[in-house]
C-alpha cells in the first residue's frame, strides 16, 4: 500500500472541493455533502459512523474523487438529527430509523439513475451499507467497510462505560447537557478546548465539525440514543450467511488498536468468511480517520484502489 507521504504529495492544489446542501428525505431534514462528477460512471455513497456528521467526510471525499479522476460522483450524508440544522423538535431516532432514512435517500435521489451505486460506510456506517446491500442487491456494485463496528467488544472497557452512560436516562441527559454547556463558550476559546483535547493533528474541518454539530444538547441525545439501539441490534451475531453470499462484493478496512473494530473481530471475520477482501491499515491512524488529513488521504487511497480493482475484474468478466 501507498505510504502517508504519497498520499499527501497528491494534494491539495487540484482539489475539487465539497459541497453543503440541506435537503428534505422523507420529511427530515438531511444534510449532504457532495462532489458531483460532470459524467460519472458511478455514484459512491459515503455513510458515516456515529456522530453521523457529513462534514467529518470531507478531505476524504474530496482525495477520492480525485483519486478517481472524477469519475464519480460522491456524496456524504449526515445521519437525522445529528447537526446543528436538524433538530427535528428534540425526536431521537435509533439506528433502524437511520438505516431507514438512508432508503428512503437512495430510493429519492439515486434510484432514477441508472449507473451503478457503490457504499462506503465508516464504523457503524459500514453496518448500514449491509442492510442497504440487502435492500438494493442489484443497484449496489460494491461496499467498503471502513474500521467496521460489526459486533460488540466485551472486552472494551471504553465500551462497557458507553452503554452505561447511553443506557441511563440521568447520566445521558447529564452528558447532553454537560455538552451544550461547553458549546455556548466563545469560539476561540472552545476551538482551543477541543483540538487540546482530542489532538493537535485533528483537521480544521474536524474541529468545526465538533464545535458547530456535536456541542448541541439534541445532537448528543441522538448519539448516545443511536449508540443504545446499536448495542441493542448487536446481542446477534453478524449476518455470515449474507457476507459469504456478496463475499465478491465487500472489503473490510481494520486498525490495529480499534476497540469498535478489534483486531480479534478481524480473525473472526477471516474465519467466518472464507476470502473476504480484508486488510489492516498499518500507518498508525485511528478509528477517527477522516477527523486527519493524513488519515483521510491514506484510507482515500485505500479505497480508490479497492474500487479500480473491482472495476477492472467488472471490465474483465464483461468482455
Amino acid at each position: 500500500m501507498a505510504s502517508m507521504e504519497d498520499g499527501e504529495a497528491l494534494l491539495p492544489l487540484r482539489r475539487k472541493l465539497a459541497s453543503s446542501r440541506i435537503c428534505l428525505v422523507s420529511g427530515f431534514s438531511t444534510e449532504l455533502l457532495e462532489v458531483r462528477s460532470e459524467a460519472p460512471a458511478f455514484h459512491v455513497l459515503v455513510i458515516p459512523g456515529n456522530p453521523g456528521i457529513a462534514l467529518f467526510y470531507k478531505e476524504f471525499i474530496e482525495a477520492l474523487y480525485q483519486l478517481l479522476d472524477g469519475n464519480a460522483s460522491i456524496t456524504a450524508i449526515s445521519h437525522i438529527s445529528h447537526s446543528r440544522k436538524d433538530r427535528e423538535r428534540g425526536r431521537r431516532f435509533s439506528l433502524q430509523e437511520q438505516i431507514d432514512h438512508k432508503l428512503d435517500f437512495i430510493n429519492q435521489e439515486l434510484r432514477i439513475s441508472e449507473i451503478p451505486l457503490i457504499l462506503v460506510g465508516h464504523s457503524i456506517g459500514a453496518y448500514i451499507c449491509l442492510e442497504i446491500f440487502k435492500r438494493h442487491p442489484n443497484q449496489v456494485m460494491f461496499v467498503v467497510g471502513l474500521y467496521p463496528f460489526l459486533a460488540l467488544n466485551r472486552d472494551s472497557l471504553t465500551q462497557t462505560i458507553i452503554r452505561i452512560i447511553a443506557g441511563s436516562t440521568f447520566l445521558n441527559v447529564s452528558a447532553s447537557y454537560l455538552v451544550s454547556l461547553l458549546g455556548s463558550f466563545p469560539v476561540r476559546f472552545l476551538r482551543t478546548l477541543v483540538r487540546k483535547l482530542l489532538g493537535k493533528s485533528w483537521s480544521t474541518t474536524a474541529v468545526d465539525a465538533v464545535c458547530d454539530n456535536i456541542l448541541q444538547y439534541h445532537t448528543m441525545r441522538n448519539v448516545l440514543y443511536m449508540v443504545l439501539t446499536e448495542f441493542a441490534e448487536f446481542t446477534e451475531e453478524p449476518d455470515w450467511e449474507f457476507m459469504r453470499d456478496k463475499k465478491n462484493q465487500l472489503a473490510l478496512l481494520f486498525g490495529t488498536d480499534d476497540h469498535w473494530a478489534p483486531l480479534s473481530f478481524f480473525k473472526l471475520v477471516s474465519e467466518k468468511v472464507l476470502d473476504l477482501d480484508l486488510s489492516i491499515e498499518m500507518e498508525g491512524h485511528t478509528h477517527a480517520f477522516s477527523c486527519t488529513e493524513a488519515g483521510s488521504l491514506w484510507v482515500a487511497r485505500h479505497v480508490a484502489a479497492l474500487i479500480s480493482d473491482k472495476l477492472k475484474i467488472q471490465l474483465n468478466a464483461n468482455s
